[in-house]
């Protein structure tokens, strides 16, 4: 069983990188983007003795105690057998 964790800045929080990019796809002659979001995602496996409501326990804890900044970033997860 495994968690994927998506990790994003909060609206409205300047994401440096991700205008950086769309200015170097523009740059490119990429067109049609309005804007581009750059994130984390992250791969947490469980050990096989583990239960989905401890792995879902396990991920929340994770993303609110280190993975993520709650000041400028939001997170989501699926929890996967």
């Amino acid at each position: 069983m495994k968690a994927k964790i998506y990790i994003k800045y909060k609206e409205g929080i300047l994401d440096p990188q991700g205008t950086v990019t769309n200015k170097a796809l523009k740059s490119i002659d990429i067109k049609g983007i309005e804007s581009i979001g750059i994130g984390k995602y992250i791969e947490m496996e469980f050990d096989k003795n583990i239960s989905k409501d401890d792995a879902k326990k396990i991920a929340e804890e994770s993303c609110k105690k280190m993975l993520a900044n709650p000041n400028t970033e939001t997170y989501s997860y699926i929890i996967e057998d």
